[in-house]
Order: structure tokens, then sequence, then C-alpha cells
């Protein structure tokens, strides 16, 4: 069980590290939203793991918080973009 742990940790990391290169690096600002979006579901995959690994459920209001800034800040991003690129 600890090795796999481990892999899982691991896997998250690199992913984590490959999308913050995105968003730092992300020649538009949809790249970096979808950067954002992809870090914020790894947030609630690492959460969602301790949950499931440590037989606990305290994270699920941090897990719902963090759902919605992702839905709600993607929304953002889109009406700016969709508003930038159609003036009226």
């Amino acid at each position: 069980m600890n090795a796999l742990v481990a892999v899982i940790l691991v896997v998250f990391a690199i992913a984590a590290v490959l999308a913050l290169i995105r968003l730092v690096i992300g020649p538009s600002i949809l790249d970096r939203a979808v950067a954002a979006d992809v870090l914020l579901t790894e947030v609630l995959c690492i959460l969602g793991a301790d949950m499931v690994i440590n037989h606990h459920t305290r994270s699920l209001p941090a897990m719902l918080i963090i759902a919605a800034v992702g839905v709600f800040g993607s929304i953002a991003v889109a009406r700016f973009v969709a508003r930038k690129e159609n003036p009226r």
C-alpha cells in the first residue's frame, strides 16, 4: 500500500509541475485558464485520494469550495475572452 501511495503522489506531482509550466509559459489566456483548471483538479484528486487512504470525509467541504471556484473562474475567463473578441 505504501508503494502505491508513493506512485500516486509522484504522478500527481509530475502532473502539477507540467500544469504549472503551462500556467507560466502559456501563450494565451485560454491556455493559462485550462492550466489553472488542471491544477484545481489536481488538488481535488489529491484531497480525494487522501480521504480514501485515511478513511475520512473531513476534506469534502474544501473540495466543494475548490470545485465551485474552478467552475466560476472558468465562466469568468470565458466571458472575458468572448467580450474581448466580439466588442459591441
